[in-house]
């Protein structure tokens, strides 16, 4: 069940003590302080300073501080992972995963830090062999209970394989479901990928709506101005919780103890969509404390 939300995951870039700063002030539920593509290789070190600086200080109440860091495969990967872990980071983020064993490998390096058990550790999908082996990574969870999250990236997925990020992302859906399929399959949650156009509004709450609709926990931004949408998409509207209470009220009625399928203003509703409304009534919860 939810304990916390995860709709709108904002990008900061780590080099930046102006938008570190800026932050504090942000109503998103989650900030990645980015440690890898927004930083240049000259600013790496200076950028690890200024994050954990930042979670050590506690700066974003309210939010989960992310930290992700730069590939393991990089000059600067081993270092992030150590000091994350070490400023206290809610969890962290490993980019360009390939395999099982490479998740393995971020949660062994975690341990190895000292890392705390609630430090949490997420996953970005964004190769080709991530995709492909999307199940077998989720399923490293039973080797890596730090595991709790994969993150879309779609724009590296799109320069690897070469199709068109076009709206409605036809070409991405088979992709983004396979992920969603084995995140769910291991109890993981799945973060959209971001969408370029901050300035185009409409269009992202359109990919936002759909992302809701595909089963996404929450959507990665990349502006400030993405996140009140973001947050708007991902929470239940005022009839799906009206409806959810009367689903629940209606199982959970005396009367109906022991029945399997009920009649609702014309409609079919068995036992399963009372657990749905449930995760609808939670997630409503989850957004008002945020």
């Amino acid at each position: 069940m939810i304990t916390r939300p995860r709709r709108s995951v904002l990008y900061m870039p780590g080099a930046n003590a102006r938008a570190l700063e800026k932050a504090r002030t942000l109503a998103a539920d989650a900030l990645v302080l980015d440690l890898e593509d927004s930083v240049a290789p000259a600013a790496k070190a200076q950028a690890r300073d200024l994050v954990c600086e930042a979670v050590r200080a506690r700066a974003y109440p309210g939010r989960e501080t992310v930290i992700r860091i730069n590939g393991f495969d990089t000059p600067w990967g081993a270092d992030d992972v150590r000091a994350a872990c070490a400023a206290g980071a809610d969890a962290i983020l490993v980019p360009k995963i390939m395999s099982a064993a490479d998740a393995l490998d971020a949660h062994a390096r975690m341990d190895a830090a000292g890392a705390p058990p609630a430090v949490g550790l997420w996953l970005m999908m964004e190769t080709p062999r991530a995709v492909l082996d999307a199940g077998a990574i989720a399923g490293a969870r039973s080797q890596a209970p730090r595991l709790g999250a994969f993150v879309i990236g779609a724009n590296d997925l799109a320069k690897e394989t070469r199709v068109r990020l076009a709206p409605g992302r036809a070409a991405l859906v088979p992709w983004l479901m396979q992920i969603l399929l084995a995140a769910r399959a291991h109890g993981l949650d799945v973060i959209d990928a971001v969408y370029n156009d901050h300035t185009d509004l409409a269009g992202f709450a359109a990919e936002c709506a759909q992302g809701r609709d595909l089963g996404m926990d929450g959507k990665s931004l990349i502006h400030p101005a993405q996140i009140a949408p973001c947050n708007d998409a991902f929470t239940p509207s005022p009839e799906e919780i009206a409806w959810a209470r009367a689903v629940v009220a209606a199982f959970e009625s005396p009367e109906n103890a022991g029945v399997g399928v009920l009649s609702m203003d014309g409609r079919m509703v068995e036992r399963l969509h009372a657990d749905m409304a449930r995760r609808t009534l939670a997630a409503a919860t989850a957004g008002d404390q945020s």
